[in-house]
Formats: C-alpha cells, structure tokens, sequence
C-alpha cells in the first residue's frame, strides 16, 4: 500500500527513489530544504531487487557509496543486486529520508503554483520538481521482432532472471555490451548460444586493481562535459554502449560461445544476420539497451534524442526544473551509484540559491 501523503503543496518533490533521487534527497535535507520524494517501487531497492539473478555492479565497491554513507563491503570487489537495494534501504533509514513509497506519477505540467503532478493518490503541487526516474526508462527492441515466429520466445535483458526463465535450445542474444556479455557467458553453461553485436571496449581488471583510483578520478574529473575528450566521449557513449568491466571477449572464447555479425531482420520467421545467415534458435535475449521516455512530462523539454535539455541537470526551458541521474549528465560516471552525488550537491545548490 502507498503511504499516506499529508499534504497537497511541496516546495520540491523529487520523482524516482533510486540512486538519484536518494542522493538529492541527501543534499537537500542537509540545506534544510523542504521535499518529498516520491518513488513508484513498494519498496525501496526494488528496480535492483528484481534484475537478473546473478547481476553484480560493474564498478568496485569503493566507488559505490552514496554521499554521507560509504558502501560498506571490501575494496575491489563488485556487489550484488541485493546487496545494492539492501544498501539503497539503509541508506534512507539512516538519513530518515522522507520517501512516499507505492505512488507511480502519471503525468508532470505548470500550473500557476510552479507545478502539477498527477499521482496514484491524487494531484501534487510543487515549486520545483527533481526528474530522477533513471537510464533504464523504456527497453529499446527493434520494431522487426514482432516478425520473428511467435514460438521463439523473446525478452530483454531487464526481464532475464536465470537460465532455468528460458526454454531449451539455443539461445541468441542481441547486444555485445556488459550485461549481454555476461548474460550469454551464464547460458553457454546450458545450452549453445550466439552473441550479436560489436562489443564494447574492455576495460582490464588490472586497472582496477593496480590503478583503480587515478582510473575513476580521470573518468570523474576529465571525462566531463567541460572537457574537448569529454565531450568527444559523450555521444559515443550514448549510442554504443558502457564498456566491458569484469569480462572481455576472451570470456566468450572459453565458454564457447559463438559470435555472429549484427542482427539485420527477420527471414522465414528467424533471425537474419548482416551476413546473410539466419539463426535457429528457441529464444532470444534482447540486450539492445534503453531509449529515453519522458512523454509524462506535458513540457518542451527533450532534443531530437529524447534527453533533456539541461545544464548540468538543471532545465535551460522551464525554471525550476531540474534532473538528476541521466547518461553522462556531467561526466562519465553520472549515471553510476558512486558519481551521481556530484551532480545532486549541484541540482540541490542550484535549488537553496534560487529559493523565492
């Protein structure tokens, strides 16, 4: 069941209790701001809790704090999904963060007040309003997969739970980044399977281990929007894809898994690869990434690309505005648990220093 929402008028409500949310939660309660956040899950975590079974971050567990409350696991190495969400729980106990639980928002617009948010509970108001719905908005699946034959069972990544969720027989997956990497080397152990895509760059487990610090300072502090290789960076990493952390292409050579050229189509109701081959296989995992969605919000705020238009999070076309938790929304590692305090102290601040 939601919470129980006192009040209808909020001088800041911030959407989406994850990472981003938290972190900007954390800033705003240390300038005494008034808030509340409010987040669709009946449980705080959840988003994590329920991906795949096996999944563990792609950075080190020092780089995995929020700001106030560091991770609380050994250096170097990569916790869990659960041990994430468990984290996420903690973390708002332990800053009596005020999150509304259970509410999904429909729908955010202006009104005369600053802004209306129309919610499971009924409408909001707000002056301000802090986006931080996340990177993982709507999965990204090629319009052609409806063509595909209705026996071949089809998901994406964000809906794979183990290998015992897919029927039997080979197994392709589409999408050669981190989690189609380590999706596919966990089916091989159960049956045949076929990678497509170009993989991403692999980033060794030396550098972590030798270098990890000046390795996340760089992507911190160099690889940002304020830079001429951050900027250079950033659109790549927007269409290709994160690079490859904890497992390389030479993790595909030893469980065997067979790669194939990109995945064009669909002929006799199997997939058709750029090289003319088509693939006979019982399932297929879609791990093509996500696509932005903020079609809920009723204002003039995205590019041609479906992002907002923001300086450092806060909206260049509408005052008050703001979001927090996008790809590369300074640098790098904006769109990771360990970096996104960084661009919520700056939303938060840029919040207490305009105040009317």
């Amino acid at each position: 069941m939601p919470n129980i929402i006192e009040k209808r008028h909020y001088r800041t409500i911030i959407i989406g209790g994850g990472q981003a949310g938290l972190a900007t939660a954390y800033h705003l309660s240390r300038l005494h701001e008034e808030y509340i956040l409010l987040d669709s899950n009946a449980r705080i975590g959840n988003s994590w809790r329920t991906r795949w079974d096996s999944l563990r971050l792609f950075t080190p567990s020092q780089h995995d704090g929020l700001p106030g409350l560091p991770f609380p696991a050994v250096r170097n190495t990569f916790p869990t999904k659960d041990e994430i969400a468990d984290y996420l729980e903690k973390y708002v106990k332990e800053f009596s963060l005020p999150v509304m639980q259970g509410i999904q928002v429909s729908r955010l617009a202006k009104s005369p007040e600053g802004f209306e948010i129309s919610t499971t509970t009924g409408n909001l108001k707000s002056d301000r309003v802090v986006v931080a719905t996340g990177t993982n908005q709507q999965p990204r699946i090629p319009a052609f997969a409806r063509e595909l034959d209705q026996k071949i069972h089809q998901i994406h990544s964000s809906q794979y739970k183990n290998p015992k969720a897919l029927p039997d027989g080979n197994t392709l997956v589409v999408g050669a980044g981190t989690s189609g990497v380590e999706i596919v080397v966990e089916l091989s152990a159960s049956r045949h399977t076929y990678i497509a895509g170009r993989l991403t760059p692999h980033i060794p487990d030396a550098i972590f281990r030798y270098a990890g610090e000046p390795y996340w300072w760089f992507a911190s502090n160099i690889l940002t929007v304020g830079t001429p290789i951050g900027r250079k960076v950033k659109p790549k990493l927007l269409t290709g894809g994160a690079p490859l952390i904890r497992i390389s292409g030479k993790d595909l050579d030893k469980a065997e898994v067979e790669r194939v050229s990109r995945v064009t189509g669909v002929k006799d109701g199997l997939p058709l690869l750029q090289d003319g081959r088509v693939l006979p296989v019982s399932s297929i995992v879609w791990a093509t990434g996500y696509k932005p969605d903020f079609s809920w919000i009723e204002m003039n705020v995205t590019d041609e690309s479906g992002w907002p238009v923001s300086k450092r999070g806060v909206c260049e076309s509408t005052e008050g505005l703001y979001f927090v938790g996008m790809l590369f929304q300074f640098g790098l590692t904006s769109g990771l648990v360990g970096g996104v305090g960084r661009d919520a102290k700056f939303v938060a601040e840029h919040i207490h220093k305009t105040r009317k």
